[in-house]
């Protein structure tokens, strides 16, 4: 069973795809699935108490053990969060 919001999360990482070339070597990536289903499940989880940016970051970081910032994930966070807030 798909979550069309996790879908949607999902596209918006496959767009960003914060790992580039690095993706092509991950074999269970699956389109950023299961990261976007941790990202939706923990802002949904923690609401206000954390940033989106800072956890889109962290759940990244801890993933891929990549060293993104706060920064280079504004973007991203802020189409996660205007598709999280869209009424289903």
């Amino acid at each position: 069973m798909s979550n069309p919001k996790v879908e949607a999360v999902a596209r918006v990482l496959a767009e960003w795809n914060p790992l580039g070339d690095a993706a092509k070597k991950v074999t269970d990536l699956d389109g950023y699935r299961v990261e976007a289903a941790d990202i939706v499940f923990g802002l949904k989880v923690r609401g206000d108490s954390v940033k989106p940016e800072k956890h889109v970051m962290d759940v990244l970081n801890q993933a891929f053990g990549l060293g993104l910032d706060l920064q280079s994930c504004v973007g991203p966070a802020k189409k996660i969060s205007a598709v999280l807030a869209k009424k289903d």
